[in-house]
C-alpha cells in the first residue's frame, strides 16, 4: 500500500477548501466574497506547491516542465478562447500530464494552466477561483486513473485515458455549472434558492444541467476523446521519457549523496 504522504493530506485538504467553495452558497445562503475565493484558489496551489517541493516530489526541473506545459496549454487555448460549444484543447495537456506524473502534479498543472491562461486570455473575474479547481480536479482524477502506468505507455493507457477524458468533460461541465446555477434563481422550478432540501437541490439542478448544459459539455467531452486518440500516443510517449529521465537523475542524485555521506 502506498504510504500516505504530507502532499497526499495536503492535496486532500485542497480537495475539501474547493468543494466547500463550490457549496457555500447552499450551507450560507449568499456568495463568498470574490477576493476570498481567488485568495482560496491562489493561496490552496501555492501551499500544495510548497509541499510538493519539501516532499522531493516537485524538483527544479519538474517545476520547470510544469510551468512549461502550462505555457503551451495557455497558447493553446488563446488561439481557440471561445472553443466549438464546450470544446477546449486546454484539457489535452492537463490529462496527458496528470495521468503520467500523478495526482498531485495533475492537480498543479491543471489549476496553474487555468491560471495562466486567464492572464493570457483577460479571462480574469470571480470565476476564476472555481475554474482553478474544477481543473485541477481534472489533472487529479487523470493522475488517479494513471496510477499503474509505470513504464512505457501503451494503447491500452490511450484508451482508459480517452474514456477518463470522455467522462471528465461532462465532470467539468457539471461543476462549473454548481457555481453559475446558484446565481439562477428565477425560475422556481429549475434555480437554487436557500433552504431547498437536499432532494430539490438534486432536482432542479439535473433539470438545470440538462437544459443547458448537457449537449454544450457533449462538445467537451467528445473533442476530448478524439484530440486523446490523435495525439494522446505521442504526447504520452513523451512525457512518459521526460519522466523516467526525471526520475533515473534524482535517483543517481541520492546514490551519490548516499556514497559521499558513509564515505565521511
Amino acid at each position: 500500500m502506498k504510504k500516505l504522504t504530507n502532499a497526499h493530506v495536503m492535496l486532500l485538504v485542497t480537495t475539501l477548501i474547493g468543494i466547500m467553495l463550490f457549496i457555500w452558497p447552499m450551507i450560507t445562503g449568499g456568495q463568498p466574497l470574490a477576493a476570498a475565493a481567488i485568495s482560496f484558489g491562489l493561496g490552496t496551489a501555492a501551499i500544495l506547491v510548497a509541499m510538493e517541493v519539501v516532499a522531493g516530489h516537485l524538483d527544479t526541473r519538474k517545476l520547470a516542465l510544469l510551468a512549461a506545459l502550462a505555457a503551451i496549454d495557455a497558447a493553446a487555448r488563446a488561439v481557440l478562447v471561445t472553443g466549438i460549444g464546450g470544446f477546449s484543447p486546454i484539457f489535452l495537456m492537463i490529462l496527458c500530464g496528470g495521468y503520467i506524473f500523478g495526482a498531485e502534479y495533475g492537480f498543479l498543472l491543471g489549476s496553474i494552466t487555468i491560471l495562466v491562461s486567464a492572464f493570457v486570455t483577460g479571462g480574469l473575474g470571480p470565476w476564476l477561483p472555481y475554474q482553478m479547481f474544477a481543473a485541477g480536479w481534472v489533472g487529479m482524477i487523470a493522475g488517479m486513473a494513471g496510477i499503474g502506468c509505470k513504464g512505457r505507455p501503451s494503447k491500452r493507457d490511450v484508451i482508459i485515458l480517452a474514456a477518463v477524458g470522455l467522462v471528465l468533460g461532462y465532470g467539468y461541465g457539471a461543476v462549473m455549472d454548481i457555481w453559475d446555477w446558484t446565481f439562477y434563481q428565477s425560475s422556481p422550478g429549475l434555480g437554487f434558492s436557500p433552504g431547498m432540501s437536499f432532494l430539490t437541490v438534486v432536482n432542479h439542478f439535473a433539470k438545470f444541467y440538462a437544459a443547458t448544459s448537457f449537449v454544450y459539455d457533449s462538445f467537451r467531452a467528445v473533442g476530448n476523446v478524439i484530440m486523446i486518440s490523435v495525439l494522446g500516443a505521442p504526447i504520452l510517449l513523451a512525457l512518459g521519457r521526460l519522466r523516467a529521465r526525471l526520475n533515473t537523475d534524482i535517483d543517481e542524485s541520492v546514490m551519490l549523496i548516499t556514497t559521499d555521506v558513509n564515505a565521511v
